[in-house]
């Protein structure tokens, strides 16, 4: 039987999506000479309406290139499919006389092949290749994506660290991270030593209060002449609601096809300024929203993330042939293994970052949590300690 592969990118973009998009074009096109590979355009909603691109006889050379390019190649879609929207994909799905469907992206997209798996009835293996860089699901490790965001906002802390060390005062960074606190705990990973910054970590996983973070910041004056925050976009209030939801009526806030609340605009960064100013007068204070500056910047692809995304997207391929399931990426001996695991462990689910990466009484990163990122993201730059 000849085979035919469709395969489509969900979700936010990130540097190495389109590694893992190539890597499974090409271990298909190994493994089964003369397959058909279909490549969706904007995710489910290429298959519904029949809008491939054919990616069976692209050159490698060309497919490479795309690899090594960030963003979405065959763009993307935050499309979450009901039960008549799944019949809809079913149906583009046979008509293509696809033998497998490789959807890459994160929880959401893992809950797309889910649901088509099951609506399915068997015919065509469903299979869930991550990406994110929250880091957030669950069964992995780590997922392709996170090292180059991780590494972005890594170095971005420390030269703002160095920065204020020659002109004190307080800055406040916030990391994209709707649930998950990885990325912004990342700000951490390359300080200098103990009186570097950030010194500061704010993540969704602990209860943001007005008055500790008041208390927090000037301690850390008191202390070091200057404080560096970084701060997660989901960080969220005792109430369990994001801060975002806390500061913008019910009637203005936007929300995506899943229903996620809108983080990436200059709501908290304001709100965060405002706390500054009338809790903090007259102390020179920058707040700054990273937005989508972390997630698919040219300038800081690790070579580490390319090559396992490049492997998730092969190791997709051989999925397909066990039927289907979710690509993980998990820890073995220090080492990252690849590993089939089902759809739903992965599906409509969020991997918080563990309690103890942060210390218990203060909201730095602990001993654990630098373990964590040491073994991610070892250090690339080795600055000199300033004088001040």
């Amino acid at each position: 039987m000849n085979e035919t592969f469709v395969i489509a990118q969900g979700g936010g973009p990130t540097a190495v999506i389109n590694q893992t998009l190539v890597g499974a074009v090409l271990e298909a096109r190994r493994r089964h000479p003369g397959c058909r590979v279909l490549g969706s355009r904007f995710g489910v909603r290429g298959i519904k309406n029949g809008d491939y691109v054919d990616l069976s006889q692209r050159s490698e050379e060309e497919l490479r290139r795309i690899a090594a390019t960030p963003s979405a190649a065959l763009g993307s879609t935050r499309d979450k499919p009901d039960a008549a929207y799944c019949e809809v994909i079913l149906k583009g799905l046979r008509d293509a006389s696809a033998t497998a469907f490789i959807y890459i992206g994160g929880n959401d997209t893992a809950g797309t092949q889910q649901i088509l798996a099951d609506a399915s009835g068997g015919g065509i293996a469903f299979v869930h290749a991550p990406k994110t860089i929250d880091n957030d699901l669950e069964e992995n490790d780590h997922t392709p994506g996170f090292i180059s965001a991780a590494e972005f906002v890594a170095s971005a802390f420390l030269s703002v660290d160095l920065d204020f060390r020659a002109l004190p005062g307080i800055y406040a960074g916030i990391v994209m991270g709707r649930h998950a606190g990885f990325l912004t705990a990342a700000s951490a990973a390359w300080r200098l030593d103990e009186d570097s910054g950030p010194h500061l970590v704010y993540v969704p996983e602990r209860a943001f209060e007005r008055a500790r973070f008041v208390d927090d910041v000037k301690a850390t004056m008191a202390k070091h002449g200057r404080c560096i925050i970084a701060l997660s976009e989901g960080i969220s209030s005792a109430s369990g609601r994001s801060m975002v939801e806390e500061l913008v009526p019910a009637e203005m806030l936007e929300r995506d096809a899943h229903g996620n609340v809108r983080l990436s605009g200059t709501d908290l960064g304001q709100a965060i300024e405002r706390i500054l100013a009338d809790d903090l007068k007259g102390t020179r204070a920058r707040v700054d929203t990273f937005g989508y500056l972390p997630r698919g910047n040219i300038g800081a692809i690790s070579p580490v993330d390319a090559k396992e995304a490049f492997d998730a997207g092969a190791f997709a391929v051989e999925a397909a042939a066990h039927g289907g399931g979710s690509v993980a990426l998990q820890e073995e001996g220090g080492k990252t293994v690849i590993r089939l695991v089902p759809l739903s462990a992965v599906a409509g689910k969020t991997r918080h970052m563990p309690a103890d990466f942060l210390d218990a009484d203060e909201n730095r990163l602990s001993a654990k949590g630098h373990a964590y990122l040491d073994r991610l993201l070892p250090k690339k730059f080795e600055p000199g300690k300033p004088f001040v």
